[in-house]
């Protein structure tokens, strides 16, 4: 099969999920000669109507893993596209405790929208809750893998081999990862949001850019909808005047600091 497009395809609320699919996709369209387009649904707007591709595409396609799943707020609009063919390598992005049953269910789903997963990946990044916790990945090291990981897609491609890809996980996926306080008791923080500080200058960065769309752009305080805890306010804000204050967050973020920073976990690839 001759690749004539290679797609980078991304949700990327902090930017991590966005440098491993790019990296990967710009060395297959280097590869194969065939030219990158992207595609960013990371903001609402890009989500409104479902994307269509075909036989000759080559999509990257890389989510974060929230809880050891796909975003289950992301999972309606990745189950709308339509691959009609089209070749698929799943990568999931994770924040070094676990990616669970993400990339199974992120090739699942991609596979029931009439893609052909041929090769996926799960990376270890720094984690949208913190700022400590794997901070700076992917770095040089991690960006090294992946070029090396497209490198081995391509010659797959080159040799006409594409034979679907096997990935760890369960199918039908498990249920999503429970946090739970030092007595073994469940931590629910579904309904917990951002707070805003005196700080905030109402540039609405925020709201323009939230992933939902539920920050009130005449007032940034206000929540108009729901909220995926992506971070994506607290870490773009220029000033710093958005933060979680909640209890039940900041002792479910500094066990994951605490248990989960070390030992480094490796990329890991399946071809």
């Amino acid at each position: 099969m001759t690749v004539q497009t290679v797609w980078a395809a991304w949700f990327s609320a902090t930017d991590t999920t966005r440098a491993v699919v790019n990296r990967i996709a710009a060395r297959l369209a280097r590869q194969t000669g065939a030219p990158l387009e992207t595609y960013d649904f990371t903001l609402p707007q890009a989500r409104k109507a479902p994307r269509t591709f075909g036989p000759g595409d080559l999509v990257v396609l890389g989510t974060p893993v929230y809880a050891g799943r796909v975003p289950n707020l992301l999972i309606p609009f990745v189950s709308s596209l339509r691959g009609n063919g089209a070749l698929a390598v799943p990568v999931v992005c994770y924040g070094n405790r676990a990616y669970d049953d993400a990339l199974m269910e992120l090739t699942l789903t991609l596979t029931a929208g009439g893609f052909i997963p041929i090769a996926g990946g799960a990376f270890s990044c720094q984690h949208a809750f913190s700022r400590t916790q794997n901070a700076g990945r992917p770095d040089v090291s991690d960006l090294t893998v992946a070029g090396g990981f497209a490198d081995a897609v391509a010659k797959k491609l080159a040799a006409g081999d594409l034979t679907p890809v096997t990935v760890p996980g369960n199918d039908p996926v498990g249920p999503y990862y429970t946090p739970r306080d030092r007595h073994g008791a469940p931590i629910n923080i579904l309904k917990v949001v951002p707070v805003t500080s005196e700080a905030c200058t109402h540039c609405g960065l925020c709201a323009s850019q939230c992933p939902l769309g539920s920050i009130d752009p005449e007032d940034e305080k206000k929540m108009t909808g729901k909220c995926m805890k992506c971070n994506r306010c607290v870490k773009h804000c220029p000033v710093g005047a958005k933060s979680f204050d909640d209890p039940n967050y900041l002792y479910h973020k500094t066990e994951l600091e605490d248990q989960f920073s070390w030992p480094r976990k490796q990329p890991e690839l399946f071809l």
